[in-house]
């Protein structure tokens, strides 16, 4: 590694939690010359589908062994509490990968029409070089989220994992050793944008998997075009509304679940519902359910197993968001709470919840993703207004729909435009496939292509239509 040493602060107490290699372009090169050397001598991508799911279950094992060493290193780096790390992060990573793992020999190509002179097939094949770039929320549930496809589809990989939170990937690259994983199949570049924009410009790198910011995404688009149309999947911003009507079940159950889709991992969450869109009749029933839940939450030593609401990430994304905040008062949006809980740790970087009303679809807080615990409210007379506000975005990426009528829900999933849409969604993961299972993509400015499932796997492998005549 060469260049000036990269400094990360603790989130709890701002404190210099490690100082390590800031990568450079040669880095990007060198581990991409390795990845190429990996796939091309068959080490990873000629093995049986069977091997490389062993290897990959061990792995799974290995992370489940290691789970308190990875969710304080997740707790640490991210600032979210060590009960979230415990409870979602590292299972959630072991079942993604267990999921991958077993499905590397179930992507079956299709066989076409056939004469007795002739055979015409689908051919599915690994990709080769894969890139992949992860965001600085779930560090180590996104790292395992590009590892898993991308591995198990026989394909080798560049891992550029965040600047702000670095810690869990490579302990990941260390345990995926242990596993047998042959070396030069995963290689981890720390560092910052000049990482993510090598990766995204080498001509040596055939596909890039990326979740992050939209606007970072698209200059990934860029640079993509600008190099070798390298294949993309971007997983990128949202602003997803949570559309309470009249009919919806069981208001306390409702404002429990709304109050954690919004604020879970300090509302850091692409997918956080952080637009409440209230039906006009039940809004003055509905809002002190709501403000009795969000007023138990305040940021809490993370470090505490009681703690719910953790620290922010960073001083500068604190500041970002408290910018946000000024924004939404300056345009006329009214603050309906705000806690005045101070800082559990000297020198921590902590924002509490914070709640607006009277927002208008056309404020700023209501269209930009601020990826933190900022929940906007809005009011709507009927379904038609729910589904304008709800669209009135450049993001697509989920929402969640509370309501008794399944005619209105399939309305609503039909009208939203968005790739994950949760109808009475719940407080916690509850029912519906496992983790890893459901294939999810961002529509408009969400993304591109599609994460998990089977579907997610496919889009690591290459696809070539075979005719063989007689």
């Amino acid at each position: 590694m060469s260049g000036d040493p990269l400094q990360k602060h603790s989130p709890r107490d701002g404190s210099l939690l490690v100082s390590f290699g800031n990568g450079s372009v040669a880095d990007v090169d060198r581990a991409v010359v390795t990845a190429r050397e990996a796939f091309d001598d068959g080490r990873w991508s000629g093995v049986s589908a069977q091997y490389r799911k062993e290897v990959l279950c061990r792995l799974a094992s290995l992370l489940e062994s290691h789970a308190e060493e990875l969710a304080l290193l997740e707790c640490l780096d991210v600032g979210k509490p060590i009960r979230d790390a415990l409870s979602f992060d590292v299972p959630m990573a072991v079942a993604f990968l267990r999921f991958n793992a077993e499905s590397a020999d179930k992507v079956y190509g299709k066989v076409y029409g056939t004469d007795g002179t002739s055979l015409s097939y689908d051919l599915h094949r690994p990709l080769g070089v894969a890139a992949g770039i992860v965001g600085w929320n779930f560090p180590l549930l996104l790292s395992v989220a590009k590892i898993a496809p991308v591995l198990a589809a026989g394909n080798t990989l560049v891992l550029k994992p965040s600047e702000l939170t670095s810690l869990s990937a490579g302990r990941v690259a260390e345990l995926a050793i242990e596993a047998g994983l042959p070396p030069g199949v995963l290689n981890v570049v720390h560092g910052g944008p000049h990482i993510g924009d090598r990766l995204a410009r080498h001509h040596d790198i055939d596909f890039l998997t990326f979740t992050g910011s939209t606007r970072t995404g698209k200059k990934l688009m860029i640079a993509s075009g600008e190099s070798n149309m390298k294949r993309l999947m971007l997983e990128c911003g949202g602003k997803a509304p949570n559309i309470v009507f009249d009919d919806s079940p069981d208001l306390e159950a409702v404002a429990q679940a709304v109050t954690a889709r919004a604020f879970y991992n300090q509302g850091e969450v692409c997918s956080a519902s952080s637009r409440l869109l209230i039906h006009d009749r039940i809004r003055e029933k509905f809002l002190p359910l709501l403000m009795a839940e969000i007023s138990a939450l305040a940021p809490g030593d993370p470090l505490d197993p009681e703690t719910r609401f953790g620290a922010i990430v960073s001083e500068e994304h604190r500041q970002k968001i408290m910018g946000f905040v000024d924004q939404g008062v300056g345009e006329g949006a009214s603050v309906l709470y705000r806690s005045g809980a101070g800082a559990p740790v000297d020198g921590g970087y902590y924002a509490a919840p914070i709640v607006f009303d009277n927002v208008s679809p056309q404020h700023m807080i209501a269209r930009e993703e601020i990826f933190g615990p900022v929940l906007s409210i809005l009011s709507f007379r009927d379904e038609s207004e729910a589904i304008r506000i709800a669209n009135n975005t450049i993001y697509g990426l989920s929402a969640v729909v509370w309501t008794r009528s399944l005619d209105r829900a399939h309305r609503m999933t039909q009208a939203i435009r968005a790739g994950w849409v949760v109808v009475n969604a719940g407080s916690s993961p509850r029912g519906g496939p496992g983790m890893g299972v459901l294939s999810v993509g961002g529509h408009k400015e969400s993304g591109l292509g599609t994460e998990g499932g089977l579907q997610g796997l496919e889009e690591c492998m290459s696809r070539t239509a075979v005719q063989i005549f007689v």
